[in-house]
């Protein structure tokens, strides 16, 4: 059957973009919902460890490819205090949480967090709470997990059971330090002026450290760019990073710009780039800034807004478990291929969060866990997006946004992995109707062979995996497509994601 549009794609080993950064495929874990508690930690589950962590969770977690994950917040760190999370469980406090109006019992905190963390290989990054407080406490805190021992706080997570020290190097100082919702809110001098006294700080314990600055909580607050510009003025010498967090949904039926929600994505790194830029040349510093993406996903936050957090204080209430779609997936995937496009100042990103809030996996309690859809463009990306990402040149037809006005139909990156021989190619048609008819030129990889298609599509661009069917939504590879002569042809449905990978065949 003949494709409805043509589209030539052209993929050359010289159009490099940079390396493909391991920290693009982090996570996010705070005390919202039951992310933590019957998430990733649930004593009861018959798979739990001896920690109370549970596996099944845990394996699902390495299968998705997760490289790091940040820890406690999000909301919930500005009114945290971090010793209540260490210790004998018997001696921890129980406090309200005024960020999600629930009962933290803190039977898991830092020292939970970090064997959970080694359990499932992922590094550590670590939020400090400047919300409610200051230097002093996140040196504290930064003395409790690295310094090696013979000082007080050293000494007692050695108390505590762990000898060696933790090790953290990367840290984010504070969270979405502009939003009206955050507990300590702060306008851009004060915050700037807080993280700046507060990293300085902390580099006099540790020079080596990777710091984080709260870049705005998004591209459509009231403070974005003049936000960064003011905090980068205060800490650009004392920081490695500015964070970016950004949440796609649909809005009022409007499919068309929801699955080009990675146009705004790009708009709004290229956005912030230019702001450090801009503060570089005006310190006349030599340090080119990088961005974390330290919190992205697909978030129904209206349907959150309507329903709000619990009237009652209660523990672990289920908080915004939204049921991933197909189209949420391809959007996930399309998120994924703009980080990966800027990889040369997007050097961590974290899609928020892990486990039941807002999260890949879902997991019931002392249940089954499963793969929710956004999922596998995740875990597809993470294995085999290696080496160094290549900007690939599409002569692709253009599909009218509201949001967005006129955008590509096909949103497409590519990786080169040139000491394994491999290349991939990660392509997503935005279209609602019309297939894509590819042409990929692959003359500039002699020899190479497709050595495999994966593809996530469903006539019901509106399907998702729930307990009672965990598989109702997962890639299939397809057959068929051969390379001729350097190039390949192939048909990608309309709402989908797709894979390529490629090998020479000697």
């Amino acid at each position: 059957m003949e494709a409805d549009r043509p589209v030539t794609v052209h993929v050359d080993p010289a159009f490099e973009v940079a390396p493909v950064r391991r920290r693009t495929f982090g996570s996010f874990v705070e005390h919202m919902g039951r992310c933590v508690y019957t998430g990733i930690y649930d004593p009861d589950h018959p798979t739990a460890d001896q920690h109370g962590l549970r596996g099944d969770v845990r394996d699902l977690v390495r299968e998705q490819g997760v490289t790091v994950v940040r820890y406690p917040g999000g909301n919930f760190v500005s009114g945290y205090q971090w010793e209540d999370g260490v210790g004998p469980k018997d001696q921890r406090p129980t406090r309200l949480d005024p960020a999600w109006h629930s009962i933290e019992t803190n039977a898991f905190g830092l020292d939970e967090f970090v064997t959970w963390a080694e359990s499932a290989g992922v590094e550590p990054m670590l939020a400090v709470n400047l919300g409610t407080r200051g230097p002093r406490e996140a040196m504290d805190l930064l003395e409790y997990a690295n310094h090696p021992g013979g000082t007080r706080l050293s000494d007692l997570r050695r108390a505590h059971g762990r000898q060696q020290p933790y090790g953290i190097r990367m840290w984010c100082l504070g969270n979405e330090m502009d939003g009206p919702w955050q507990i300590g809110h702060q306008t851009a001098d004060e915050y700037g002026r807080r993280a700046a006294e507060t990293a300085r700080a902390m580099r006099m314990i540790d020079p080596g450290l990777e710091l984080v600055a709260c870049g705005s909580s998004g591209p459509d607050m009231p403070t974005f760019a003049s936000w960064e510009a003011k905090v980068l003025e205060h800490t650009y010498d004392q920081v490695d990073f500015v964070s970016a967090h950004l949440y796609h949904e649909e809005h009022d039926g409007d499919l068309a710009s929801f699955l080009a929600s990675s146009v705004g994505m790009d708009r709004f790194i290229d956005d912030i780039v230019a702001t450090c830029d801009y503060v570089r040349a005006k310190t006349r510093s030599t340090k080119r800034m990088s961005v974390s993406f330290d919190e992205w996903n697909v978030w129904y936050m209206r349907d959150f807004l309507a329903t709000g957090v619990p009237t009652e204080w209660v523990q672990a209430p289920p908080l915004s478990e939204d049921d991933y779609t197909v189209a949420d997936a391809v959007v996930v995937g399309s998120s994924l291929i703009s980080l990966l496009r800027h990889s040369d100042r997007v050097t961590v990103a974290c899609q928020a969060q892990l486990v039941n809030t807002i999260g890949a996996i879902r997991a019931e309690r002392g249940g089954p866990a499963w793969r929710q859809t956004i999922f596998y463009p995740f875990a597809y990306t993470a294995r085999y997006a290696r080496g160094t990402v290549l900007r690939v040149h599409a002569d692709a037809p253009v599909l009218d946004t509201p949001r967005y006005g006129e955008v590509p139909a096909l949103d497409v990156v590519a990786t080169h992995d040139a000491d394994a021989d491999a290349l991939a190619i990660f392509a997503v048609n935005r279209s609602q109707q019309e297939h894509l008819a590819l042409d990929v030129d692959l003359r500039a990889f002699p020899g190479y062979q497709l050595v495999e298609r994966c593809e996530l599509h469903d006539e019901d661009v509106r399907a998702a995996n729930t307990s009672a069917r965990p598989d109702r939504v997962r890639p299939r590879v397809v057959s068929g497509a051969v390379v001729d002569q350097g190039r390949l042809a192939l048909r990608l449905p309309p709402v989908s994601w797709t894979m390529l990978r490629f090998a020479p065949i000697r």
